[in-house]
């Protein structure tokens, strides 16, 4: 991923302005991605506003770098991004003591490379300060979303 883009703050939801100065993107553009790419669902609250969550914005910068910086095209990165779904899907039958039949040709070695690139982003963006105390659903949910980005 471009190492230009800025950190992505410890918070819970982002306006469409705040992710597109996040991933250097303009705001109709994440809106028609929206319509292209299944994964970005946006919550949307009063009058239409759109928020995004953590985990979107780590989509967003990943649909901007298939887009922007490897050359797919728009259909081509939609179905990158079901491969590495559906890999991970696999990967995940197998920990769960599933036999899967030629489970080396579902996980390639690029899959595994773009799952620990994520996860290696994540980590890196970490808040370095204390961390508020949360409560059980705050909990619960961030824990939801760490398992829809592992699952990715």
């Amino acid at each position: 991923m471009a190492s230009y883009l800025p950190a992505i703050p410890a918070k819970r939801y982002f306006t469409i302005g705040e992710v597109a100065d996040l991933c250097d993107v303009k705001p109709h553009v994440l809106r028609y991605w929206e319509q292209e790419f299944a994964q970005l669902k946006p919550m949307k609250r009063r009058g239409n506003r759109r928020y995004y969550q953590h985990h979107e914005v780590l989509m967003v910068r990943r649909i901007r770098e298939l887009l922007y910086e490897q050359g797919f095209t728009i259909s081509g990165a939609r179905n990158r991004l079901r491969e590495l779904a559906s890999a991970g899907h696999a990967s995940q039958s197998v920990r769960q003591g599933q036999e899967l039949p030629a489970i080396a040709s579902v996980l390639s070695q690029e899959a595994l490379a773009e799952k620990n690139h994520l996860l290696q982003e994540i980590l890196a963006q970490r808040p370095t300060k204390e961390v508020p105390t949360l409560s059980i659903e705050e909990v619960k949910e961030e824990l939801l979303q760490i398992r829809s980005l592992l699952s990715l």
